[in-house]
């Protein structure tokens, strides 16, 4: 008598395929906090380990590839391993002799003017090593610029890992309070509502973001906001003009993290997709070729801030004639402007220069052909997002407009689908969204929609789905 194949649950299958992640893991865990370098990195019952990289193309400690759409969390724009990259570090390291000089070098000016190429609204750069620390430069940048001190952000938004910005990302609708004026609500062990904490602002509802913004304008150095939420959810036009009148009218600077969205939204940005030029601008990911790296840029006013030729800095106080270190904001850091990363970032822009309209056909035939087989499956999948980044919702009635209704979504369901695409050779960390770089060509596309049909006809028989 013939046997029935019996369909293994996802995550059953899972823990199958990938014994020696599950044994490396548990071996970290003697030795990193939770077996890793960062939380973002951890999923359970316990995240793939990776060895090998290559094009579109990851594989994993237990011999399976996958096409890669995580890509870096969106910092690989190229693919892994690029080829042009690599060249532009080897002549770098050829060219320069050296990995590091600390003074300044050729590649610092270059790479400015090639950003300015791409934003106007930057007037001047600085140099850092991750996004992170360019939202926490900007924020300092428009304190001093202003004198105020109170920060506001928006509901839903990710600004870094540090204690300043770790409120309101993603908090239960319970804890949020109304849409319209949000709770600040801590995220974080050693983060508290002490007075210090930033005013949230309603993302994409108007009214609630001028009333705050009336309310608070006396105390507020910026607002920080990210113009596509997480990469994938835009804001509305509206609410964007409307958020730089009042920012003017205010004296609040406008600072537009674009950590995600810099030459993914556009080669430009989303500042150049709303045609809205920020007072400040921070950049990483794409711009650093797979490097740390970030960047500060914005107006000359701002920024001259920190220019040492104003006066004394830190180890120069006391100087004679020099004045106070008080005189100019410090900012400084043994690898900002790294001439190899610099070398990696501009190989990076000018191949996206050749590529982008590439990516963005790759971007569209994926989403269309994703949602495609959601209908014909019969399974409500939607994508979200501009340019080259999108996520995968499941919930096709939902008009994404913030992260209350990504709250209201399936996300159990997606995350199980995301397993099925793992088994099927589709890789992205469960319920992230989905970065396009110019590695993925036809043969990807093809070989991941046909996992997408595999791991929705599972999902819909298998799982008992309706």
């Amino acid at each position: 008598m013939a046997m029935k194949k019996v369909h293994k649950h996802p995550f059953i299958e899972y823990g199958l395929r990938t014994q020696e992640s599950k044994k490396q893991m548990k071996e970290a865990e003697n030795h990193l906090p939770g077996g890793v370098t960062a939380n973002i990195k951890y999923f359970a019952p316990y995240p793939v380990v990776m060895e090998k990289g290559k094009g579109a193309w990851i594989k994993d400690v237990d011999g399976h590839w996958y096409v890669d759409y995580l890509m870096g969390y969106g910092s690989l724009a190229l693919g892994h391993g690029d080829e042009t990259v690599k060249e532009a570090i080897f002549q770098q390291l050829k060219k320069d002799g050296t990995l590091l000089f600390g003074t300044p070098h050729r590649l610092e000016l270059e790479f400015a003017m090639k950003i300015q190429d791409y934003f106007p609204s930057i007037e001047k750069v600085r140099y850092t090593n991750s996004g992170t620390e360019a939202t926490q430069l900007a924020i300092r940048l428009a304190q001093v610029f202003t004198g105020k001190k109170r920060i506001a952000k928006c509901e839903g938004h990710y600004h870094g890992g540090y204690k300043e910005m770790l409120y309101s990302i993603n908090p239960s609708l319970e804890e949020a309070g109304e849409e319209a004026a949000p709770y600040p609500v801590p995220e974080s062990a050693g983060v508290e509502v002490d007075g210090q904490e930033p005013v949230i602002l309603p993302f994409n509802h108007i009214e609630g973001m001028e009333k705050l913004l009336n309310k608070y304008k006396d105390q507020l150095a910026a607002v920080v906001i990210e113009p596509v939420q997480a990469g994938f959810i835009p804001a509305d036009q509206e609410y964007m003009n409307r958020l730089r009148q009042l920012t003017q009218k205010y004296n609040v600077v406008l600072i537009y993290d674009e950590v995600k969205t810099g030459f993914r939204s556009s080669l430009g940005g989303a500042q150049n997709v709303y045609q809205i030029e920020p007072d400040l601008t921070t950049l990483g990911k794409v711009i650093g070729g797979g490097f740390p790296f970030g960047v500060v840029g914005g107006k000359s006013e701002i920024m001259d801030l920190t220019s040492p030729i104003r006066g004394a800095d830190v180890f120069e106080a006391g100087s004679k004639g020099k004045g106070t270190a008080r005189d100019i904001l410090f900012h400084s850091g043994t690898y900002n402007g790294h001439p190899t990363i610099l070398a990696a970032g501009l190989a990076t822009m000018n191949k996206l220069d050749q590529q982008f309209d590439q990516i963005l056909r790759y971007t569209d035939e994926l989403r269309n052909g994703i949602e495609g087989i959601g209908k014909r499956v019969g399974l409500p999948l939607k994508t979200c997002g501009i340019g080259s980044i999108f996520n995968v919702i499941w919930n096709e009635e939902t008009n994404l407009r913030h992260y209350r209704d990504l709250q209201k979504t399936n996300t159990k369901l997606r995350r199980e689908l995301d397993f099925e695409l793992m088994r099927a050779g589709v890789y992205t960390k469960p319920l992230n969204r989905y970065s396009i770089s110019a590695a993925h060509g036809e043969d990807e596309l093809t070989f991941t929609l046909k996992a997408y049909e595999k791991a929705c006809r599972n999902l819909k028989g298998g799982a008992g789905v309706s």
